[in-house]
């Protein structure tokens, strides 16, 4: 999303490269009343939306878009390894969010599992794991971070 408009911006700013500065107001504006005209959308023989309206509804659906993102994944996970087998994670939710509050533990552990699997390892376990709520003027923002330790079974000796 944030791709398309800076795509969109940048066309906007190369097809302005070649004409003369144009006074935006004094072409495109009308030069008296508003910009919105006062127009009213009749969607049906009873039903009518008036195009200000319509045009502010857009703009706040478009905002609270662009600020939750519901496409995005909630949280955010940085490994870092720690030897052979020790494995550090970090989680970070996003700042604003509908939903998923409590699955830190879940994708920790999602994680750990897929790691152990890839590397070829047999278990797992936990060596130390911290939620916590990060505070800040913009709202709060949870994270998580743990350590993991990736193991091999041991295998029995055979008997004698």
């Amino acid at each position: 999303m944030r791709s398309a408009i800076a795509l969109i911006a940048a066309l906007t700013l190369a097809s302005c490269a070649g004409k003369p500065s144009v006074d935006l107001a004094q072409n495109y504006l009308p030069k008296r009343g508003t910009i919105i005209p006062n127009t009213v959308l009749k969607v049906s023989p009873t039903v009518s939306i008036p195009l200000e309206k319509l045009v502010y509804w857009g703009a706040l659906v478009g905002t609270v878009y662009l600020v939750l993102d519901p496409l995005a994944p909630n949280w955010e996970i940085e490994e870092a390894p720690l030897g052979d087998e020790y494995i550090h994670f970090s989680l970070q939710m996003k700042r604003y969010y509908a939903g998923g509050a409590g699955e830190a533990r879940a994708l920790f552990h999602r994680r750990a599992k897929e790691l152990m699997r890839l590397n070829e390892f047999d278990t797992y376990t936990v060596v130390e794991y911290t939620e916590s709520l990060d505070s800040s003027m913009l709202g709060s923002q949870r994270k998580a971070e743990g350590v993991v330790l990736l193991g091999k079974k041991t295998k029995p000796l055979p008997p004698a």
